[in-house]
């Protein structure tokens, strides 16, 4: 059964967050949050539910569960990215392994949190998430005929068009504004991520085999080069 949308009074025009989590209380709890940040938010509690939503509403962010009764979390994101979805996904699981970290972003996510997280350092994410969404940053950036195109969240060489996820993009972001500087995994991780985020030097490899390989649908493969024991730099 659908839920009820929960609607802000005077705010129509606020982000929209689907919430996609068949645990009762902590969607009451997301949506009472997230209602009192000022967004709109709409709950349901499957995957089907989810999917019957998407394709008929637009949504700025979809906050999702990874188990769900019938159609998983990771079904309804790789489903809706098969489709030309675009919205933002992050995942709210309590698998915390490195495997279901690739494995989601695999799916199409665009952030991952393990349950249970502390909903100060949600607010955050989500935040970042709905920002990079809006397009407020600064003009695109460019190396040769590569154009990382900041409001439309996307790498252009040419006629081809490549879209990123929100870290993807922060990532790349930050090398092309440092070149010929050499970060390693941690110092990427204290640059990108929150302060207060739970989340290792793996996942900050993870995004970067990912972001290599939107960058070699560009022919791009080798523009981030791997420094031995030092960490990561694009060139220029």
């Amino acid at each position: 059964m659908i839920r009820d949308k929960i609607w802000v009074q005077g705010i129509s025009t606020m982000a929209k967050i689907l919430v996609v989590d068949d645990d009762a209380e902590l969607s009451e709890a997301l949506a009472e949050h997230l209602t009192a940040q000022g967004y709109l938010t709409e709950n349901c509690v499957s995957g089907e539910d989810a999917l019957q939503l998407l394709s008929n509403f637009h949504y700025d962010l979809i906050l999702l569960d990874w188990t769900l009764p019938g159609i998983s979390g990771e079904e309804v994101c790789a489903r809706f990215r098969r489709t030309g979805g675009q919205t933002p996904i992050l995942f709210l699981t309590g698998h915390g392994d490195i495997q279901y970290l690739e494995s989601g972003l695999g799916a199409g996510a665009d952030d991952y949190m393990v349950k249970p997280f502390d909903i100060r350092e949600l607010a955050a994410r989500v935040k970042a998430l709905l920002k990079r969404r809006t397009g407020t940053f600064a003009p695109d950036l460019t190396i040769d005929d590569l154009v990382l195109n900041l409001e439309m969240r996307s790498l252009v060489v040419g006629s081809t068009v490549v879209p990123l996820r929100a870290k993807e993009l922060s990532l790349l972001e930050f090398l092309m504004r440092n070149t010929n500087r050499v970060y390693s995994a941690q110092q990427l991780l204290e640059a990108v991520w929150p302060s207060d985020a739970e989340v290792t030097t793996g996942s900050v490899r993870s995004w970067m085999n990912l972001l290599r390989q939107k960058l070699a649908e560009v022919g791009k493969p080798d523009l981030i080069e791997t420094v031995a024991r030092s960490g990561y730099t694009i060139r220029n």
